[in-house]
């Protein structure tokens, strides 16, 4: 049973929902827009607050329902692994080519259900990044590391592994970014060169 719900986690965080909702709403890849991420923080960025906000909450759920697997099954398998599964299939999902986005509203979902306060800590972390620092990407890296740091203070050590994979994994789905930023082409949150790549509004219904 262990296996087969590691692979349900998998395809569950593998749904691309920025991917679905472009092309069912908006008739766009949204790959190809923006920033070319297929997660919440692009489709915000290129198709509006709505649709964002939709993929938002979709791929939160992903992780939430990926992580209590193993609760809902009465199965002894940590839920740890299941919740990144799905984060892992939300980067590189099987329905879209592997080419996903960059873990954080999936870690979001897996961590509300792994652990809560964790969960607080981390995306406390990530907003005070943001509005410091102004650039999203760094407050999606600050996850990594806070998720780290918090599994230094905890007893055992399998939990410090899995973290300091898990950042790694955010330094490398990062690395445009981090490459546009030594560059100094890395857009602000507050940049206006970001409205350029609105599409014309469409509504949803």
């Amino acid at each position: 049973m262990e296996y087969g719900l590691l692979i349900i986690a998998y395809l569950l965080g593998s749904i691309p929902t920025a991917l679905l909702v472009g092309k069912w709403l908006f008739q766009v890849d949204i790959r190809t827009l923006g920033s070319n991420n297929p997660g919440a923080t692009n489709t915000i960025r290129v198709l509006g607050k709505k649709a964002g906000f939709i993929v938002l909450l979709v791929d939160v759920g992903k992780g939430a329902v990926a992580t209590y697997l193993p609760i809902l099954f009465h199965s002894d398998l940590d839920p740890l692994y299941t919740g990144l599964m799905a984060v892992i299939g939300h980067c590189f999902p099987i329905f879209a080519g592997f080419r996903g986005g960059k873990a954080i509203a999936t870690t979001a979902g897996f961590l509300i259900v792994y652990h809560p306060f964790l969960f607080l800590i981390t995306f406390l972390t990530f907003f005070t990044v943001i509005f410091v620092s102004k650039y999203v990407f760094l407050g999606s890296i600050s996850v990594g590391f806070a998720m780290l740091i918090f599994s230094l203070f905890e007893e055992g050590y399998h939990t410090d592994l899995i973290f300091f994979l898990f950042l790694l994994l955010l330094f490398f789905l990062h690395r445009s970014n981090i490459r546009n930023y030594m560059n100094d082409t890395e857009l602000k949150i507050n940049d206006k060169k970001l409205k350029d790549d609105r599409i014309p509004p469409k509504p949803i219904k």
